[in-house]
């Protein structure tokens, strides 16, 4: 998640650096003579200015390729998908991890270069171990697989790891930030399942 911070942070950062050059190389308006009477106020101008360069804000800073469900639309469909006390863990235990890994974004990918992975999907499944052409490949499916909303192969991959030796521990937020909290039941609070 790191790395999606630090993109955005980077994105930011380019787009000041884009509209401070354009407001101080804009050109400046001259009319002509017989509409000089008629010529709004400098401060109308910058005031102009200003708002046409919000309006191009507006168009840059538009998210594209961002897939982010919603609290309850992740828990139906995890539901859905049989993860609802599946090994034991409840839905609730699996929204909070889907949350705390990809923010709900099933197309996320992070690249942990710290760590040496790369995680995929709603719940940042590590490529190293469980998908794609490297690796073990232990859930027997491409890593792009776990990108698609639809969630089908994320919720199969899921029940493979969940059955190992660790259960849920596989996934260190999960311990850190849903295991032992006792707010746990918030994450279905208001979805009509």
């Amino acid at each position: 998640m790191l790395q999606l911070t630090t993109q955005r942070e980077s994105l930011n950062q380019r787009l000041k650096v884009a509209l401070l050059s354009l407001w101080r190389t804009s050109v400046p308006v001259t009319l002509p003579t017989h509409l000089a009477t008629a010529a709004p106020a400098p401060r109308r101008l910058e005031k102009m200015k200003a708002g046409l360069v919000l309006s191009l804000l507006g168009c840059l800073v538009v998210p594209t390729g961002a897939y982010i469900l919603g609290r309850c639309t992740v828990a139906k469909k995890l539901r859905d998908g049989g993860l609802d006390y599946f090994e034991g863990y409840s839905l609730e235990n699996w929204v909070c991890l889907a949350y705390f890994e990809s923010k709900f974004n099933p197309t996320a990918v992070y690249e942990n270069t710290r760590d040496g992975y790369t995680g995929f999907g709603l719940f940042q499944i590590r490529g190293s171990d469980w998908c794609g052409d490297r690796g073990r490949n232990r859930c027997h499916m491409s890593c792009s697989a776990l990108l698609n909303p639809n969630l089908k192969k994320t919720i199969e991959c899921a029940k493979t790891i969940v059955k190992g030796k660790k259960g849920m521990g596989a996934w260190p937020t999960w311990s850190r930030y849903c295991r032992y909290s006792d707010t746990l039941a918030r994450w279905l609070d208001g979805c009509r399942l």
